[in-house]
């Protein structure tokens, strides 16, 4: 009876040894096949107003951002189609940071060509209010036709949110070259669709046509698309990006109350 009992705690012992290891090597096995996992709180993504919101707070004063650019803000001043000071609050040209950095890569293109050349930017972001005075001031022209001059502003215009620019080329003391055409002329000749017809009616010239052509490049270069009614006009980007990405700049005051 002795053995059979010692025999029976050994055999019992060696029982519960390897459940209890076999029952650890689970665990363990457990625990490498399943690691915990981390589950982490999904973040909220922001609304469209806030994206545009955030946008808008990109707004920089080009001579500010980009000193070599030089600008000459016509709206500020009489001297422009409507003979009359449009803005009353802004005395620097403003305009979308993506945009501003295009400018400033269309500007070192334009230095690499010729180091003595600058842009000359007449006019940016262009609160809705301005647009609307535009828009009534050229009345005399049917909406069609005066579209091609002045967007709507029931439709809106990329200057409405900061991203289109006016300008020109100017050398080292400021002066514009000759584009054959001032900044604002509503005639064709300042159409650039029209520049051969009038260069084979000789009013206007070679080198006025030549200074355009090298505009359009930098700014092509630069990722800007022009128009063909208006040689100092460029987009920076499309309408339907600019409607989803930036927030329309409704009077002179947004830019400083942002």
């Amino acid at each position: 009876m002795k053995k059979k009992s010692i025999e029976f705690w050994v055999s019992f012992t060696s029982c519960c040894f390897v459940l209890g290891g076999t029952n650890s090597e689970v665990k363990l096995s457990k625990a490498s096949n399943h690691p915990e996992v981390k589950v982490e709180q999904p973040v909220a993504k922001p609304s469209k107003q806030q994206l545009q919101d955030s946008v808008l707070l990109d707004i920089v004063a080009l001579e500010d951002y980009i000193p070599e650019i030089r600008t000459d803000l016509k709206y500020a001043s009489q001297d422009n189609f409507m003979l009359q000071k449009l803005y009353v609050l802004w005395k620097k040209v403003y305009v979308q940071k993506s945009i501003a950095d295009q400018l400033k890569k269309a500007q070192n293109r334009l230095h690499q060509l010729n180091p003595k050349l600058h842009l000359l930017v007449y006019d940016a972001a262009r609160p809705l209010e301005i647009q609307r005075k535009m828009w009534e001031a050229l009345d005399s022209i049917p909406p069609r036709e005066r579209g091609k001059f002045v967007s709507s502003p029931y439709n809106k215009s990329l200057h409405n949110y900061g991203c289109a620019v006016d300008l020109t080329l100017c050398n080292d003391q400021g002066i514009p070259l000759d584009m054959g055409a001032d900044f604002d002329d509503l005639r064709k000749i300042a159409y650039p669709s029209m520049e051969s017809y009038y260069l084979s009616t000789g009013e206007i010239t070679q080198e006025q046509v030549a200074n355009r052509r090298l505009l359009r490049s930098v700014m092509r270069y630069a990722g800007f698309s022009g128009l063909a009614t208006e040689w100092w006009h460029f987009n920076g980007c499309s309408k339907a990006y600019a409607k989803q990405h930036f927030k329309v700049i409704e009077h002179e005051d947004d830019v400083f109350n942002k």
